[in-house]
């Protein structure tokens, strides 16, 4: 019976991906290790599938990208950014809208033992982080935008959720706030949880209480904003400010306002994160949190793309852009 990579890996202590990189001989692997893996091939007695190893030597010179919600320019752009960069090494792209579902992301996972695509970029999954690892076991080539997972294979670019958040929050609370609101996004969303730390961190060293009826989540969009905003009105407890997870929620929130004729920032003060394009022209406009989104997508696909070629990747696997906090009028009162 014919052994698998994996129980090769497992007995020369190395990743199935470094088997696999071993078997195509591969310029990534070191002599030391490479005679470890061989060593194992030989006491298991494996041989490789010929037909099998020749469908994963062909290229189909695509990436596939899976992303949450295509209509969110957050992703659009760092879309545009992977697209550009994959068009200069010869690659095309195939994108991959899950719409906010795991059942879909998992199915379109497939595209990669499909031999569909080369490597798959996942922005913001929803997947676990077992799952991804388990492909990149089995020798698949997966890189990871906005959150990082814990796996030496896999690359991964994003920014400091914590950090940006609490800066976007201890603005709010130099302001003068003290009662300040928060709209996450999924309740499951690594992001979410990041953005939410940075909030608590900021109260903290504010010496601002948390009060938990003072969170809500808006799911990341523009009417999940909306809803968790009439939800936190609904509850009787004051507060003066709100920190969105993302600007699709925040603009939801601006519509609350609006209906309800609460003065923006007199009333209320706002502050997003993504820098939509039209956060800018908005009345007021909104402070929000730049992140670097093509950058982001366009470094991630340059990493990637030398991983599937065999070249040396320079530079950390897990990267960390940094973020910048835009202070418009949305945030500009200040309380006494």
């Amino acid at each position: 019976m014919d052994k698998k990579i994996v129980d090769v890996a497992k007995l020369a202590g190395v990743s199935a991906a470094t088997v696999s990189r071993v078997l195509n001989e591969s310029s990534l692997v070191s002599e030391k290790t490479k005679i470890k893996v061989l060593k194992a091939i030989e006491e298991m007695d494996y041989h490789p599938n010929a037909a099998a190893k020749h469908l994963r030597s062909q290229r189909t010179m695509t990436l596939g990208i899976i992303v949450p919600d295509i209509n969110v320019s957050y992703f659009s752009e760092i879309i545009k950014g992977i697209e550009n960069k994959a068009y200069a090494h010869k690659y095309k792209v195939l994108i991959c809208d899950s719409d906010n579902q795991i059942d879909k992301e998992m199915e379109y996972l497939g595209l990669l033992p499909d031999r569909t695509v080369d490597g798959m970029i996942l922005v913001t999954p929803r997947v676990s982080d077992d799952t991804i690892n388990d492909y990149v076991r089995k020798g698949y080539v997966i890189g990871v935008v906005g959150r990082a997972v814990v796996h030496e294979d896999i690359l991964s670019c994003k920014t400091d959720n914590v950090k940006f958040s609490n800066e976007a929050v201890r603005h709010l609370v130099e302001q003068g706030h003290q009662q300040i609101a928060y709209i996450g996004g999924y309740s499951d969303s690594l992001e979410n949880y990041e953005r939410m730390e940075g909030y608590m961190k900021a109260l903290k060293d504010g010496k601002i209480p948390f009060l938990p009826t003072l969170i809500d989540n808006g799911d990341f969009e523009e009417t999940g904003g909306y809803q968790a905003f009439c939800r936190l009105l609904e509850r009787n407890q004051s507060f003066t400010a709100v920190y969105c997870a993302n600007d699709e929620m925040a603009l939801g929130v601006y519509r609350a306002c609006r209906e309800k004729g609460i003065r923006i920032p007199e009333d209320m003060a706002i502050v997003g994160v993504d820098n939509n394009r039209i956060t800018e022209y908005l009345l007021p406009s909104l402070s929000t949190v730049e992140q670097p989104k093509y950058e982001m997508g366009a470094q991630l696909t340059e990493k990637l793309i030398a991983q599937m070629n065999g070249n040396s990747v320079d530079e950390r696997k897990k990267h960390m852009i940094e973020s910048t906090l835009i202070i418009r009028d949305s945030s500009s009162y200040k309380r006494k």
